[in-house]
């Protein structure tokens, strides 16, 4: 059996932080976004915690984490880009490619967001159980803000509960999901997957294809769900679908900080 990692993409560093990094960011009076979620996450009996660094996190991370948290070690995978030739790095699919470690199959998420516990315990198990892949499905109504359009992966399911295709829906409004053609129930995505060392080479082959076809564009982006969903259709890999109902929370705006700490004060 493989131990199991847990990954946390955190290379990016918004406009809108004016520089600063906002996993780095304090939610609570003693812990950061990212420790925060690192003690929900270390519920699962992870074996290694991965951290995808890039040109703007690297130095920050290693400096507060070191090699390892709460005793459990720590690996740093490098998503750098060449900023004379970029304006930004090449997307959450190119950082998850770039992990070599075929030792650990993963459970993949974003560093900015706060997932409940069980998510990583569903995902752990089921690669600690299964030989194929799995993410989480959240039902669309419980995954858009309340003011604002919001983009989100949706997936397309069958009957056996394993996806068949992940489409990216932009602008939708929590109120208006039948501009989208989108029913308050369908299940979205939240950014973390459960993957194994074989989807990891299929996914570096696709984003080595990804970056050729468009080597000349500085903006373009290689977006995890879109690459997996492309492999999917190429009957190469399966992702079960788990529903799931707990509430996912993040930053994304600086103003962001005080909801997430309101909702952690509400659910102590």
């Amino acid at each position: 059996m493989k131990s199991t990692a847990v990954v946390y993409m955190v290379a990016g560093v918004s406009s809108r932080f004016q520089g600063k990094i906002k996993q780095l960011t304090k939610i609570t009076e003693n812990k950061t976004l990212i420790e925060y979620s690192l003690d929900r996450a270390l519920k699962a009996e992870f074996d290694k915690i991965i951290f995808i660094v890039g040109n703007k996190t690297e130095k920050a991370f290693k400096e507060k984490f070191k090699e390892s948290y709460k005793g459990i070690p720590i690996e740093y995978v490098y998503q750098y880009f060449d900023s004379e030739k970029r304006d930004k790095p090449w997307g959450t699919a190119d950082a998850v490619s770039l992990i070599r470690n075929k030792d650990f199959n993963l459970v993949i998420c974003n560093g900015d967001d706060l997932y409940g516990e069980n998510a990583f315990k569903i995902l752990a198990n089921h690669l600690k159980n299964k030989e194929n892949n799995a993410t989480l499905g959240y039902k669309i109504k419980n995954a858009l803000p309340e003011n604002s359009p919001g983009n989100r992966a949706v997936f397309e399911i069958d009957e056996n509960n394993y996806v068949k295709n992940i489409q990216e829906v932009l602008s939708i409004e929590k109120t208006r999901l039948d501009k989208k053609n989108l029913k308050p129930d369908d299940l979205c995505s939240m950014n973390i997957w459960a993957l194994n060392p074989e989807t990891i080479e299929l996914l570096k082959n696709y984003v080595e294809e990804f970056k050729q076809n468009h080597k000349d564009n500085r903006k373009i982006e290689c977006f995890l769900p879109d690459a997996l969903s492309e492999i999917i259709q190429k009957q190469k890999i399966k992702i079960k679908i788990y529903p799931f109902d707990e509430k996912t929370i993040g930053i994304t705006h600086p103003g962001d900080e005080l909801i997430v700490r309101k909702e952690i004060e509400n659910n102590k």
